[in-house]
């Protein structure tokens, strides 16, 4: 069974971030993928800012790390760039954390204008945690995610697609 693990990088809840994971583990658990969801916001913020790469607290985490097949990160994109909390979380995790891992970046972000910020922010962080295999990001302007009355997320059908797409590289790129 393919293993993946979702992890969100938004500080914020509710957020984009959040709603796009939870409908790509709905998604996937159609598929009869086994999924982990980590909120980076609701580790212990003594952790993270103080940098304890040995907390007890990050054991859990790392375990789920090792036993994934593949990795989807998701987050906003601020000021040009993915969010301070995703960046102290991902400085936490051992050197090689992500070797051997298909990585799925998605990202949300106020205009079309943020969309290269993974490429050049958060890609070189990933490759120096050691992907070597990191699909084409899933990028979201922030009007085209929307929320229904039951505060699920919607996603216009362009983007949509592009998730599905993307998921669905993900999970036959994982069992290879």
């Amino acid at each position: 069974m393919t293993n993946i693990l979702l992890i969100n990088g938004s500080p914020s809840a509710p957020s984009r971030s959040q709603g796009i994971l939870e409908y790509a583990i709905a998604l996937l658990n159609e598929q009869g993928v086994k999924t982990d969801l980590l909120s980076v916001r609701d580790l212990p913020a003594e952790d993270l800012v103080f940098g304890k790469y040995n907390s007890p607290n990050l054991e859990p985490i790392k375990a789920l790390l090792a036993e994934a097949d593949a990795v989807i990160i998701s987050t906003p994109i601020y000021k040009a760039s993915y969010t301070g909390l995703l960046k102290t979380f991902l400085d936490l995790l051992p050197q090689k954390a992500l070797s051997n891992k298909v990585i799925l970046p998605i990202a949300t972000g106020g205009t079309i204008a943020h969309l290269l910020a993974i490429d050049f922010t958060l890609k070189p962080v990933l490759a120096e945690l050691g992907a070597r295999h990191i699909l084409g990001v899933v990028y979201a302007v922030d009007k085209q995610v929307t929320w229904s009355e039951t505060q699920t997320v919607i996603l216009e059908e362009e983007i949509d697609q592009r998730l599905k797409n993307s998921l669905e590289t993900l999970v036959k790129s994982a069992k290879h």
